[in-house]
C-alpha cells in the first residue's frame, strides 16, 4: 500500500466532513451547549459530563458519511 493512496482517502473523508456538520447542526449545537455549561463556573469540566450528547453527535456524523448505496 502506497502512503500516496492513504493521503488520498484521508484527503476525501475530510472533504466531507464540512457536509456531515451541516446534517449534524442540531446535535452539534446540544453538544456545544452542554460543553459550554459544564464549563462554565467553578466547576471543572469532567469526563462523561456531555457523554449522551457526544454520542448523538458521533452517531449523526456515523450516519451523514456512511458511503450510499450504489
Amino acid at each position: 500500500m502506497s502512503g500516496r493512496g492513504v493521503w488520498l482517502r484521508a484527503r476525501a473523508r475530510l472533504r466531507r466532513f464540512p457536509a456531515a456538520l451541516a446534517a449534524c447542526g442540531d446535535q452539534a449545537a446540544a453538544y456545544g451547549r452542554c460543553v459550554a455549561a459544564a464549563a462554565a463556573g467553578p466547576a471543572e469540566l469532567r469526563r462523561d459530563t456531555c457523554l449522551e450528547e457526544f454520542q448523538a453527535l458521533r452517531e449523526c456524523f456515523a450516519r451523514a458519511v456512511r458511503p450510499g448505496p450504489g
